[in-house]
C-alpha cells in the first residue's frame, strides 16, 4: 500500500510540475499559444482549467502525504521493546562471597 501512495505522490509531482511550468506569470501562460480565442473554449477557460488543476493536484498530493504519514507513524510512548515486562531481578548473592 505504501509504495501505490508513493507512485501516486510522484506521478502527481510530475504532473503539477508540469503545470506550473505550462503558466506564465504574467497572466498568459498556455492559453496566449492558440491562435484563436475560439481553440480550447477561449484564454478564460484555459486559465481556469489550469488553475484548478494545479491546485488539485497541490491538495491531492497534501492528502496523500498525510495518508501515508498515519499508516506508517509510531505511537511516541514507551518503544515496542520496552513494552513487555523485563526480568529485572538480579540474583540473590550470598554474604559471604562479598568481595572488596
Amino acid at each position: 500500500m505504501g509504495t501505490l501512495l508513493t507512485i501516486l505522490i510522484i506521478i502527481a509531482s510530475i504532473l503539477l510540475v508540469l503545470l506550473v511550468l505550462m503558466q506564465n506569470p504574467k497572466g498568459g501562460g498556455l492559453s496566449t499559444d492558440f491562435g484563436s480565442a475560439q481553440q480550447l473554449g477561449g484564454v478564460k477557460q484555459t486559465n481556469d482549467f489550469i488553475e484548478k488543476a494545479t491546485w488539485s493536484l497541490a491538495g491531492i498530493i497534501g492528502i496523500l502525504s498525510i495518508a501515508m504519514t498515519l499508516m506508517y507513524h509510531e505511537p511516541s510512548g514507551v518503544p515496542a521493546n520496552d513494552a513487555a515486562p523485563q526480568d529485572t531481578e538480579q540474583p540473590a548473592v550470598p554474604a559471604g562471597d562479598v568481595s572488596e
